[in-house]
């Protein structure tokens, strides 16, 4: 049965009563056909999103009109792997047990710097095992921060975090590690990271829609061995300890309006 997530802004809820109105859902799912798998609150932003099975978001729609009567603003199919990815492990709180968990992800881009180029002057194997390399590298990064792989893009690989400060702290790790590794040998691995913030579901219809394409964008335009992060993750690691230049705004395709971008000071 297809998967859905919604996305509901209630700014003056409290964890209580988003408990109750789930608690409502599963009271009536049978009538409609769908399965309220489980939420996550920010009570903070006022915002909740519910991951959902059901025959279509009509369904999903109906469920909620009928338990509570708070219709979703968007409703996006997903598929489990990708929330998988995004989110680890899926919450299993107590029904009717108010609790608060953030949906909010810090999304991570790694990409090998002139992989075409190296596949093709060192050969397809030894240009594989740069890859793996890359791939052992970002991994334990991934491991150390708490982040989860998304999927591996061919040379790069898309990670989620549950913090940004997470995000970028994995990525200062991947590029030290790189730089103890070409510093003893001429490896010629060198990666360019991005990385975005935001909620899941947006009005844009998609599941971390436009925080994948800015994290995406954000790696593109970085220098080799760079980390480049947007405002947003900039302004939420405020008094984390990680330093940061302002690289001013990028005009970046599919945004109507540049995106402020800063690069993190990591060498020292």
């Amino acid at each position: 049965m297809p998967l859905f997530m919604d996305r509901h802004d209630l700014p003056d809820a409290t964890a209580a009563d988003i408990a109750t109105a789930h608690m409502h859902d599963l009271e009536v799912q049978e009538r409609f056909g769908v399965r309220f798998v489980t939420y996550w609150f920010e009570e903070e932003a006022g915002s909740a999103f519910c991951l959902v099975e059901g025959p279509d978001k009509e369904s999903v729609e109906a469920a909620h009109s009928a338990s509570h009567g708070m219709l979703p603003l968007n409703v996006v199919e997903v598929n489990e792997a990708s929330i998988r990815g995004f989110f680890g492990r899926l919450n299993t709180h107590p029904p009717g047990e108010p609790y608060v968990e953030s949906a909010f992800r810090a999304v991570l881009f790694t990409d090998m710097v002139d992989s075409t180029r190296l596949t093709q002057q060192l050969g397809d194997r030894e240009a594989m095992q740069l890859v793996h390399q890359h791939d052992t590298i970002v991994r334990s990064g991934l491991a150390q921060f708490g982040g989860s792989e998304v999927k591996h893009t061919g040379d790069g690989i898309m990670a989620a975090f549950d913090a940004a400060s997470r995000a970028v702290g994995a990525g200062v790790q991947i590029q030290r590690t790189l730089r103890e590794l070409n510093a003893g040998e001429q490896s010629g691995l060198r990666v360019r990271i991005g990385v975005a913030a935001g909620e899941p579901v947006t009005q844009q219809g998609d599941l971390f829609g436009a925080t994948v394409q800015q994290a995406a964008r954000l790696c593109a335009c970085a220098q080799p061995d760079c980390i480049v992060v947007s405002s947003g993750v900039h302004d939420l690691c405020r008094g984390k300890g990680i330093r940061f230049s302002d690289a001013g705004p990028l005009v970046a395709k599919g945004f109507d309006e540049p995106i402020g971008h800063f690069e993190v000071d990591w060498r020292d």
